[in-house]
């Protein structure tokens, strides 16, 4: 006997069930509920508890099928407690069972008791038991989003032909309410990922250290794709793919690291062409850290025609692969900063070109009017000691002489050094010499230097470039922050390192203002990267100045 009307409702139409016109009110209640609110996964937690409670029933759940169309990317749940989700171990991947067979064909189903059906399977250990069963397509502007499952309704009575025609209509609110809120997230995304394609260029048109800006790429890639690291991979001198910078939440020896140009990925990439893998099954992929991770996008960073480098993002191991959408948005993201790196190479390409037409300058002064005027002041000292009679007077003459010999001939070596080109292959120490004359410029002063050991033969290609950029960048800090005088260089490849490797030890002390309270310190933060990249330190001390004014950057590696 069906249930009378509550009372105050209208009397029930012909042919109405009195039931069905029982729960319309709060069928609408569901529905009002149903399309509060914008955030996705809000939605479908309410969505989930108010199926649930409009069909009395103890459980519910939305599998949201995969942009393939063959499982499940994400599944929502209401009714297990958190200690039975974490028991059971996995959610379903609707690739199989009753689930699975829902997925790929999405149309009402509704059981009395699910266990007895014959394409239920797999129910995982721990799973609490269920009976009756109802399942639900939700369609988003007519393509299947997902399904609405509810399983055991209270007083173990089975799902009736009212539950199912309630649940329907909730399926169809639920779909507008999905769309309304993918729309909206998809727009926050968007705005996420243009604000942080609009940091990355600034940042790259800023000025500052490359080294930094490179940071910035990995960091905002990292935060903007939910990935577990961000990678920004350049060319590598000898081929193949280098990795310049990395974001991760904990230190990693990765930096510096080269992918061999005969990988496959690393051909893809450097065609142009974006690669979407799982870390943890792909053949391409070599034994060990990567294998930690699960979904990976790498992207080429591509600009003027050519490959730039690349740009990866990896998500932790089993977690969900990237979307359609967010592909699109990396890969605008990658175009952006390929753009933003080609117009900051052209920057720093103009910066360099003024500096050698600097360097020119000042080889052609020293050579035109310094040693000529030194050449006619020492010829004028040997006729004034051609012309004296007195011993002591021709001795300090003739030793003021050959100071000035002296003189001239270190003043060659000087402009020889300016004039030589700064991509000729080198030894350390010659490196070292090319950035402390570069400095040169910039600071007014060209700071002493002291090589202790074999520089050139002991230290590996590896621990050189790092020792260079970090010789580079202190150099920089120097001359932006430190207002030093006087800056000594040392590079001692007889130093040993604290746990008892030999190694070399970069040392640039100064007599400038030290380094502030609180002031940025990205500069430092790169050295120890570096440094720990290889397997070594970076630290302070105090400097060369009075009462040990100025800062002592110390970098060291093992060989």
């Amino acid at each position: 006997m069906s249930p009378a009307p509550p009372p105050g409702s209208p009397p029930p139409r012909e042919g109405t069930p009195a039931e069905l016109l029982a729960r319309v009110p709060k069928l609408l209640d569901a529905m009002r509920s149903v399309g509060s609110g914008l955030g996705l996964h809000a939605t479908l937690n309410r969505i989930c508890e108010t199926a649930a409670d409009l069909a009395h029933a103890r459980y519910a759940a939305i599998g949201v099928v995969d942009e393939d169309g063959e499982g499940l990317a994400d599944f929502v749940h209401f009714g297990v407690d958190e200690a039975t989700v974490h028991r059971i171990g996995h959610l379903p991947d609707g690739h199989t069972g009753l689930l699975g067979a829902l997925v790929r064909d999405p149309e009402p189903v509704r059981l009395t008791d699910l266990t007895e059906d014959p394409r239920s399977c797999g129910v995982p250990e721990h799973h609490p038991p269920m009976s009756s069963f109802l399942g639900v397509p939700i369609r988003v502007q007519g393509e299947i989003f997902g399904n609405l499952y509810l399983t055991d309704k209270h007083a173990g009575e089975p799902f009736n032909d009212y539950d199912l025609a309630m649940v329907r209509v909730l399926a169809t609110e639920a779909g507008i309410a999905i769309g309304n809120a993918r729309l909206y997230e998809a727009a926050q995304q968007r705005e996420r990922w243009i604000d942080g394609s609009v940091a990355v260029t600034t940042a790259l048109l800023a000025g500052g250290d490359t080294d930094d800006a490179l940071q910035i790429v990995a960091e905002r890639a990292r935060r903007l794709s939910g990935a577990a690291a961000g990678v920004v991979l350049l060319p590598a001198d000898g081929g193949g793919l280098e990795i310049v910078a990395v974001d991760a939440p904990r230190p990693t020896n990765a930096l510096g690291a080269v992918i061999p140009p005969e990988n496959g990925i690393v051909a893809e990439l450097l065609a142009g062409r974006p690669v979407f893998v799982d870390a943890a099954t792909d053949p391409r992929l070599d034994d060990g850290p990567v294998r930690s991770y699960g979904p990976v996008m790498l992207l080429p960073l591509c600009g003027d025609g050519k490959v730039l480098g690349c740009l990866v993002m990896p998500r932790a191991r089993g977690d969900r692969p990237f979307t359609r959408t967010e592909r699109a948005l990396g890969d605008r993201f990658a175009s952006q900063a390929a753009l933003a790196l080609t117009m900051a190479e052209a920057q720093r390409d103009r910066e360099r070109l003024a500096v050698y037409e600097d360097r020119d300058r000042i080889a052609r002064d020293l050579h035109d009017l310094v040693i000529q005027r030194l050449f006619a002041t020492g010829m004028m000292l040997e006729s004034a000691q051609r012309r004296s009679a007195v011993p002591e007077v021709r001795d300090g003459v003739g030793g003021a002489v050959d100071e000035l010999d002296v003189t001239i001939q270190e003043i060659r070596s000087a402009i020889f050094a300016l004039q030589q080109p700064a991509e000729a292959p080198t030894g350390l120490r010659t490196r070292v010499l090319r950035e402390i004359t570069m400095a040169a410029v910039p600071l007014g002063f060209t700071p002493s230097h002291r090589f202790v050991g074999p520089v050139d033969t002991a230290v590996g290609d590896l621990t050189g470039k790092n020792l260079i950029a970090a010789l580079r960048e202190t150099l920089s800090n120097a001359f932006r922050h430190a207002h030093a005088g006087h800056i000594e260089v040392v590079v001692d490849a007889t130093a040993t390192l604290p746990d008892g490797r030999p190694g070399v030890r970069l040392s640039v002390a100064d007599d400038g203002v030290g380094v502030p309270e609180g002031g940025r310190r990205s500069g430092l933060h790169n050295l120890e990267r570096r440094a720990e990249s290889v397997g070594g330190a970076s630290r302070l001390g105090p400097g060369i100045g009075a009462d040990g004014g100025g800062t002592t950057v110390l970098w060291e590696a093992p060989y």
